[in-house]
């Protein structure tokens, strides 16, 4: 990979007033450790941004960024590399120029090898460009609509070879290893990676076994499949999972690893018994992806220097609150990576553990071998650790240990089940924790939810007509949202493009609250006449913004919707 020399690289940052030369000497020792560049622990670390290195890394080598969201992609230059050696060398050719020279986005403009190949293969003059990440999820989602193309042709030769095999209760192991089967599972897969596709459902019918996807939040029928196909389908996904294939009427969880090129997915499996037969389900989680910095996630700076502030305490709570699939995890994860240095020990307690983070302890529930999260939060308070994630306190003694242990010394991050930031006080009084606790050791609670990004390649704006107006604030007041802001003359919507399948939405981001427990507000816990519209009354007179309005920061930036806003929220 392209990165500056440490030398020069310590120069720029320290003369941009970015970071201290201390923090760059910590960082490189940390690197040293690590086995990495410094720059991967500088971004891990949330002390520069993926955005401003590639801005560095421009400059310094002088090379053009690539930019692919604002530039049209020359789709017959595009079809001449093959979507295994993109991937494989991660590269995105997208544009030719007048004297033929052909155009490409590479993450690493310095491997002259892979130039070479391309002069050679595409008989041109090679111009690269430095591609960020976003660059090369671009192009590579143009493969996937080639990949939909080609999709239901060969799944279909798939499941009419599957169907020749007569299944019965003895050969279902051989069947899981039926090459049809195996072909037809990578398929799905392969698709699904293609698709940015969170989670996979498999769902038997009474005569049909369905098949979909979750992107970006929003669940898509893919297929229909022959119920023939269904037994041999659940059983190759327990053989890579390590699951019995001859239990059907427990449900079971297991996890495996799926490669695609260079691109690794850790794949998660959960399979119950339903009526009419077992369902999958899959979630589909990058086994390759960093933490995303705070900026990444979504925040804006009032937010990142409230959680900055708090995570610089060495005891108390830090909590993360939101329904289920709203991102809690992964701004746990981004904590931690901000958190990750060589004088800090953090021990996790996890169900499931869905990133591996290096140097960071983390422990699986496993209720069988009676790690609960209970027992195995008291085991790791004897690891000596400063940091301690739980995956989610769900219950009075999680509750009761948690507290204890953020009262004695240690940084405890956790989350739990609530709508708003505000309501995780009642709820952990609910879960028998006394009032003067719950205020003693609660730092700062983080409320999120997911909202579906517009697509920066087909984004437009318009203008908000009057009665656009009126429904709009309708549907806010309907909601019981409000708030000082007014709806802007002009906003902006994603027309729908290859690049988006159509939709208008590429990606997620957070939406977000954040509560900070000041000292008016620990000692309004303690009250006797305590109430959450009490409660929410003191957290606005210090300024405390709503994730609604936060959500409408985005809305005026061009980030997202107001519908997809509202569409969240009334969720």
């Amino acid at each position: 990979m392209l990165h500056i020399p440490e030398n020069e690289f310590k120069k720029i940052l320290v003369g941009d007033k970015v970071i201290t030369a201390e923090q760059f000497d910590k960082a490189t020792s940390e690197a040293r450790r690590m086995g990495t560049n410094v720059a991967n622990i500088l971004l891990e670390q949330n002390l520069i941004t993926t955005e401003y290195y590639q801005t560095l890394l421009s400059k310094f080598y002088n090379l053009e960024p690539a930019n692919l969201g604002e530039k049209q992609i020359n789709e017959e230059v595009f079809k001449l590399i093959p979507e295994n050696i993109a991937r494989q060398k991660r590269i995105i050719v997208f544009g030719k120029e007048q004297d033929g020279t052909i155009d490409v986005a590479m993450e690493d403009p310095s491997d002259l090898i892979t130039i070479e190949y391309l002069t050679n293969h595409l008989k041109s003059k090679i111009k690269p460009f430095l591609a960020s990440r976003d660059d090369m999820n671009q192009g590579l989602a143009i493969y996937g609509q080639k990949v939909a193309e080609d999709f239901s042709k060969e799944i279909e030769k798939n499941i009419q070879a599957s169907l020749k095999n007569k299944l019965s209760s003895r050969d279902v192991k051989e069947a899981a290893t039926d090459l049809p089967i195996v072909s037809l599972t990578d398929n799905l897969l392969s698709y699904a990676m293609a698709l940015h596709t969170s989670d996979i459902h498999i769902e038997v019918l009474e005569t049909e076994v369905l098949v979909r996807f979750r992107i970006d939040g929003i669940l898509h029928e893919i297929m229909r499949i022959p119920k023939e196909v269904h037994t041999a389908l659940v059983a190759r996904f327990k053989f890579l999972s390590g699951l019995k294939l001859d239990e059907h009427v427990k449900p079971q969880d297991g996890r495996f690893r799926h490669k695609v090129g260079i691109d690794v997915i850790d794949i998660r499996v959960s399979i119950i018994p339903t009526f009419y037969g077992e369902k999958v389900e899959m979630r589909l989680l990058s086994a390759t992806e960093r933490p995303l910095s705070f900026e990444e996630l979504g925040l804006f700076s009032d937010t990142i220097n409230a959680i900055k502030k708090n995570i610089t305490k060495t005891y108390g709570m830090i909590l993360v609150t939101g329904p289920t699939g709203s991102g809690k995890t992964t701004t746990l994860y981004s904590i931690m990576a901000a958190l990750n240095k060589t004088e800090i020990n953090i021990v996790t307690i996890e169900d499931p553990i869905e990133y591996y983070m290096k140097y960071v302890n983390q422990i699986q529930v496993n209720s069988q071998a009676g790690i609960t999260f209970a027992n195995g939060l008291r085991a790791i308070l004897r690891q000596d650790p400063n940091v301690v994630m739980v995956g989610e306190i769900r219950d009075e003694e999680t509750a009761e240990i948690s507290v204890h242990a953020a009262l004695t010394g240690h940084l405890v991050l956790s989350s739990i089940h609530t709508n708003d930031a505000p309501t995780a006080i009642p709820r952990f009084i609910d879960l028998k924790v006394a009032p003067f606790l719950a205020a003693a050791v609660m730092n700062l609670i983080i409320a999120q939810r997911l909202v579906r990004r517009l697509c920066m390649t087909c984004i437009q704006s318009y203008k908000v007509e009057d009665e656009m107006q009126k429904a709009l604030q309708k549907q806010m007041n309907d909601l019981g949202l409000t708030t000082n802001f007014q709806i802007p003359k002009t906003m902006f919507k994603g027309k729908g493009c290859s690049a988006c399948n159509g939709t208008g939405y590429k990606g997620r981001i957070g939406i977000y609250e954040v509560l900070n427990i000041s000292e008016d507000v620990r000692k309004y816990i303690v009250e006797p006449d305590f109430s959450l519209d009490g409660l929410k009354e003191i957290a606005k007179k210090e300024g405390f913004i709503s994730m609604f309005e936060d959500g409408l920061r985005k809305v005026e930036r061009g980030v997202t919707t107001l519908e997809e806003i509202l569409r969240v929220i009334r969720e």
